[in-house]
């Protein structure tokens, strides 16, 4: 398949999924992360903009779940990716004013390897007007020990991912090696490292790594994912779970085409289970 058709076929099926099914809200969001809380777990709550997103439409989510929160569940996150707001300040700021008086921390997502940069300058740009920021680094990017080492001492939330899209330069090497190694980086670091895994024995020897150097840790887990054996990693540690809880209308269509791109899915949560 060409790569021209298979962009057009992905947008075909994001348009449709986003047409068919009821994307979850801001509303939805702020309903969770109160549930989450209940249950003892904190959320990031990431927006996900339609297929040709705006940046008015980010901005109005941003607003709509700062209101609908208010402060009442602290410790929430909102995570958002720099480019549909094309790592513009005074954009980033109608959303992130909101979401601090709320008592929201904005984090970002990962992006491509291009644009990484572009999405940490902003995350230290976040710490000297908001107080308060965050960022993902792909263990799989040969740059992301550098990142982590510009990053050690700043007071940004860093979650540890494995990473979706490759360097362009040739991964850093076999990825849980990768990952543990930008764990050790990391490790004695004052600020949260949120430890984004559902490999149950990856989970493991990165807590082994991050609860003796006192380290301020969590093991975050995406919604819908198996998660009933790494969770139970973390509660042998001690350590707390946060829900990554994806809204807005261009979820769907991106669970839909990675739910294709993961035919073992069904396979791995039956394994989750009986584990």
């Amino acid at each position: 398949m060409s790569a021209g058709l298979g962009t057009r076929l992905r947008t075909g099926l994001s348009r449709t999924v986003e047409a068919l099914a009821p994307a979850p809200d801001a509303a939805a969001a702020a309903r969770a992360a109160i549930a989450l809380q209940a249950r003892g777990m904190a959320a990031t709550l990431s927006y996900f903009p339609a297929w040709d997103g705006e940046p008015e439409g980010i901005i109005a989510a941003g607003e709509a779940l700062s209101a609908a929160l208010d402060g009442a569940v602290p410790g929430t996150c909102l995570a958002i990716k720099a480019s549909p707001l094309h790592f513009d300040k005074d954009l980033l700021r109608a959303v992130a004013s909101p979401a601090a008086s709320a008592g929201m921390t904005v984090v970002f997502d990962a992006l491509t390897h291009v644009q990484a940069g572009q999405t940490l300058d902003l995350a230290e740009w976040m710490i000297q007007a908001y107080g308060s920021s965050g960022v993902a680094l792909p263990a799989r990017w040969r740059r992301s020990l550098a990142d982590a080492e510009r990053l050690r001492e700043a007071p940004v939330r860093l979650r540890l991912v494995k990473g979706e899209w490759p360097d362009p330069e040739g991964d850093a090497g076999e990825p849980g090696q990768a990952y543990l190694d930008l764990v050790r980086m990391l490790a004695g670091r004052k600020a949260p490292v949120g430890i984004a895994t559902h490999d149950p024995a990856l989970a493991r020897a990165a807590l082994e790594i991050l609860r003796p150097s006192g380290t301020p840790c969590e093991l975050e887990q995406l919604r819908g994912l198996p998660m009933k054996r790494s969770t139970a990693v973390a509660a042998r540690f001690g350590v707390p779970v946060r829900l990554y809880w994806p809204f807005g209308p261009g979820w769907w269509p991106y669970a839909a085409e990675k739910l294709i791109e993961r035919p073992y899915l069904p396979k791995w949560w039956v394994a989750d289970r009986l584990g």
